[in-house]
């Protein structure tokens, strides 16, 4: 134990009568600094009597909230999956274990399922806890609208008017629907080969509304626990409503929304769950307000037949490889920042490129680029394009991977 740092002792004041007064005077002085000195000494004792005084309340502050948390039943967070006559049936976070449990009335009465509970250890219901948003599902949400115009997609412009008509009008002008009577579209499915501008599109929709966009990929909804993918699911939508107008686009829908089987193991159970919530997601907008949803698949073969009934996406879209027309388009939309030379022919060009998707011909501009980066040159030539095009043609030969995008 430590000990506290003794008194210093008061000074003694002794004048001795036969001192003169000049001799008495100094002696005064010097009691005098030593009285103040003591002072100041004593005075920086206090503060650090003070620092240690609330140093120690710290402490025991500190001491009794640990005291109470220790005395105190840990609560677990859990989901309410359904109500029953016997109460409730409550899915635990963590361990998905599945109990029924009986809630109190005036409890109950503020829960519906899927709302979040803390339960005690018996699985009682203490308490139910805000609503909480996946922060993966507020990541999805495109803050900046994509630096994608209609004008920079050539080829698909029979496409572009469609999904303007399911997406975008109703959006800016929902009177004109109303007062026709009808109810406007509200899923549209993009479906093609890859390269010929789906994913483009949608960027092209954000950019020119100004609602919310939620941009997520199917493979992002495959979750490895059991209920997150769902969860998820829900959550994105939750999000969608919070932020009308908005406009949810999921790439790669096949990876949720393949054909079901009657495969048994976890990993396919748990991704038909998640398409069973989207599914419900999808069918919960009887009034559809300002959501829309733009899916995207390279893979239309393989998606479940409920997904694509009308009433879920009303529009399916295809988006071909362009035909010539569509392939000069592009190429003269991804040359106009590029020094082309005059002599440069874009219709022969597109009549050799035949089968050749919209990101095959960027690919193709790019690689004319680089050969005359190579050879030195701020002009790309004729050449250079026949160069590219031969090059690019030997690449997708030896990789057929080459142009998945």
């Amino acid at each position: 134990m430590a000990h506290s740092p003794s008194v210093p002792d008061r000074p003694r004041l002794d004048l001795d009568p036969e001192m003169s007064e000049g001799e008495q005077l100094a002696a005064l002085r010097e009691h005098y600094t030593d009285i103040v000195r003591i002072n100041d000494q004593l005075e920086e004792r206090i503060e650090d009597a003070t620092d240690r005084r609330e140093t120690l309340h710290e402490r025991v502050d500190e001491l009794e909230r640990e005291n109470g948390a220790l005395k105190t039943a840990s609560l677990y967070v859990a989901t309410v999956e359904e109500f029953t006559e016997d109460g409730a049936i409550i899915k635990q976070h963590g361990t998905n274990q599945e109990v029924v449990t009986e809630i109190d009335p005036a409890l109950a009465d503020e829960l519906s399922a899927g709302d979040r509970v803390a339960v005690n250890d018996s699985f009682g219901v203490e308490t139910a806890l805000d609503v909480e948003t996946d922060a993966r599902a507020q990541a999805m949400t495109v803050e900046e609208s994509p630096a994608v115009s209609y004008s920079d997609i050539g080829g698909i412009d029979e496409q572009i008017r469609e999904v303007r008509e399911a997406v975008e009008d109703p959006l800016n002008s929902p009177e004109q629907f109303e007062e026709v009577g009808i109810e406007p579209p509200g899923g549209v499915l993009l479906y093609g080969p890859p390269g010929t501008g789906k994913t483009m599109l949608a960027k092209a929709v954000a950019n020119e509304t100004d609602a919310t966009f939620i941009k997520m990929a199917g493979s992002e909804l495959v979750q490895k626990f059991i209920g997150e993918g769902s969860r998820l699911v829900r959550d994105l939508f939750e999000l969608a409503r919070e932020h009308e107008p908005a406009i949810v686009f999921i790439d790669e829908i096949d990876a949720i929304a393949a054909t079901r089987t009657e495969s048994k193991t976890s990993g396919d159970a748990e991704v038909q769950r998640t398409m069973m919530q989207l599914l419900n997601e999808m069918d919960g907008f009887d009034e559809r307000g300002e959501i829309r949803i733009i899916a995207a698949t390279n893979r239309f073969d393989m998606l479940d037949r409920a997904i694509l009934r009308p009433g879920r996406f009303d529009r399916l879209i295809e988006v071909p490889e362009p035909d010539a027309a569509g392939r000069e388009r592009i190429l003269e939309i991804h040359t106009e920042e590029m020094n082309v030379a005059e002599d440069v022919d874009f219709e022969a060009l597109s009549e050799d490129t035949a089968g050749f998707s919209g990101a095959e011909l960027a690919s193709l501009c790019t690689e004319a680029g680089m050969f005359a980066v190579r050879d030195d040159r701020t002009e790309v030539r004729t050449g250079d394009f026949e160069e590219a095009l031969e090059k690019v043609a030997t690449d997708a030969e030896n990789d057929p991977r080459y142009y998945v995008y």
